[in-house]
């Protein structure tokens, strides 16, 4: 079945002058404009592209990638505001519309918002909503402590910063567990703290629990590996010279130190650590 706003794999129905029309089942042939096909493409041979509403609300495939798809959050730039809403450059030449029943505050030409896309289900067009709240925390979160997850950060609040979880939940990374000062839109790992009982979720920025010990000493071996074997780091390091070489923390880097120590992997010397050598 074909996804409007996804990318689907379809094979090649027949050849024309307009382009290649792909076998879309039920919606019938859809077009691969000519700028989109390429000399070894042939009928019956299988290409994945991207289906969207081109300009006249004709299926139209692409091999284009966009920088999102439907049923995805997204930091997009508004490109124009028009009478019917906003229009956000999502990276294909049909612009995503915003219309002003989906936005928080009126749009403005040249700013970043956002957005959650997603198929109208009147139209079929693919649109976009600022009012992200409603598309998130619909099913019951079911990550354990520690557990790696991808964020989107959504806003800052007095606590700390809201993030987007895996696409599907929000939860909050609290100012004073972090030196970081992550932007709107920015994209990154994080890690479950806690799930409270009102489902609300804590996150951190940095590995938590055993696996926070793991994941530090092979981020310290791997840095040791690309700095020929040294680095001059001690004890008596301070926790700002740690975190500018290592981005953790003091304490981090004395456990991932005596980790690797008693594994016999490194040395301690006076003025640094240094990986042994056979």
């Amino acid at each position: 079945m074909i996804q409007i706003g996804q990318y689907n794999k379809l094979q090649v129905a027949e050849m024309s002058q307009f382009g290649a029309f792909l076998d879309g089942g039920n919606l019938g042939n859809i077009l691969l404009p000519n700028r989109y096909v390429t000399p070894e493409l042939k009928p019956g041979q299988e290409i994945e592209v991207f289906i969207y509403l081109d300009s006249e609300d004709r299926l139209v495939a692409i091999t284009d990638h966009p920088l999102v798809t439907v049923g995805q959050f997204a930091y997009l730039q508004v490109n124009d505001v028009t009478n019917v809403g906003a229009f956000l450059d999502w990276g294909l030449p049909k612009d995503l519309l915003v219309p002003f029943r989906e936005q928080k505050l009126k749009m403005a030409e040249g700013n970043n918002y956002l957005v959650y896309v997603y198929l109208d289900d009147e139209t079929n067009r693919i649109v976009a909503s600022a009012k992200i709240e409603k598309f998130l925390d619909n099913v019951s979160p079911q990550y354990q402590p520690g557990e790696k997850v991808d964020l989107i950060i959504a806003g800052v609040t007095d606590l700390g910063y809201k993030a987007i979880i895996n696409q599907t939940h929000s939860g909050l990374i609290y100012k004073n567990q972090t030196d970081q000062s992550p932007e709107t839109g920015q994209q990154m790992p994080g890690y479950i703290i806690r799930i409270r009982e009102d489902e609300k979720i804590d996150l951190s920025l940095t590995p938590v629990g055993t696996g926070a010990i793991t994941d530090n000493v092979e981020l310290l071996w791997k840095n040791m590996e690309l700095s020929d074997g040294f680095l001059p780091l001690t004890d008596n390091s301070s926790p700002d010279e740690i975190k500018g070489l290592l981005q953790m923390s003091k304490k981090a880097f004395k456990k991932a130190v005596g980790s690797l120590y008693k594994q016999g992997k490194i040395l301690i010397e006076q003025d640094g650590i240094r990986v042994k050598r056979p």
